[in-house]
């Protein structure tokens, strides 16, 4: 999860985090077309997990959360699963910021 410098929240999903982190700071062709327009300033959150099925879920689950419940989730990431309900597995994810 990305602040950005109109304080929104970008929410993705990468295999390599430096470098897509790389790309979204920079900018560069491979940026997202949000972070290109709303220019992504801090890595707010992220966690890891198993396989690409799972981190699509819960990036799905997160992009359909208010603004209020991205900014708690930020706050307190250990609440995954009761932001995010039992639409995905908690045991799934790991907290990594």
């Amino acid at each position: 999860m990305l602040r950005c410098e109109d304080n929104s929240i970008y929410t993705g999903i990468t295999t390599d985090i430096n470098k897509r982190m790389n790309e979204h700071f920079t900018r560069n062709e491979k940026c997202a077309k949000y972070t290109m327009t709303h220019h992504a300033k801090k890595l707010e959150s992220y966690f890891t997990c198993e396989n690409r099925k799972s981190a699509s879920k819960l990036e799905y689950h997160i992009k359909r959360l208010k603004k209020a419940d991205k900014e708690a989730l930020i706050r307190e990431p250990e609440r995954l699963g009761e932001i995010v309900g039992d639409k995905v597995n908690e045991g799934d994810y790991n907290v990594i910021i």
